[in-house]
């Protein structure tokens, strides 16, 4: 496993559409397991194939500590509620913005073995999830925040 450098702000593939993965095979399943390394390195809880310079559809996810979600290929499938939420990102350090986002959503992809698998997520969980979902998108939460902020670090 390595440590990958993160892509920030500026930079034009954070505002990509990226291209769906052909098939997860050992190289997709290295790059995600790096992608989580480098996240908790980074101390975040999510981490999208774009922030470390790859162009495909795949994203990890740690909203609780040891609870670690892979998405290759996500399609949310639906959305329900509203919350705001109060988000930074990786990718753009130093800076918080509260963002509104679905309270819970439905989301489906394949796993880091290649199986379907689907989850219904709410609250933080649901934050994070459509975080990630939207670097695939090539958006950034500061395109969605009503104010961003510099933070204290």
């Amino acid at each position: 496993m390595a440590l990958r450098n993160i892509v920030v702000e500026g930079a034009p593939i954070l505002r990509k559409s990226c291209r769906p993965v052909d098939e997860v095979n050992d190289r997709i399943q290295m790059i995600l397991d790096d992608m989580v390394d480098t996240m908790r390195d980074a101390m975040g809880v999510g981490l999208a194939a774009p922030q470390i310079g790859i162009m495909r559809r795949m994203f990890v996810a740690e909203p609780e500590p040891g609870e670690v979600y892979y998405f290759v290929n996500p399609e949310i499938i639906s959305l329900e509620g509203e919350q705001e939420s109060t988000e930074g990102c990786l990718s753009v350090p130093g800076m918080q913005g509260k963002v509104m986002r679905p309270e819970k959503i439905v989301i489906k992809g394949l796993d880091r073995e290649g199986n379907e698998q689907q989850y219904t997520f709410e609250g933080f969980h649901a934050i994070v999830m459509c975080h990630e979902f939207d670097h695939l998108e090539g958006v950034l939460y500061i395109d969605k925040a009503d104010e961003v902020y510099r933070i204290e670090e």
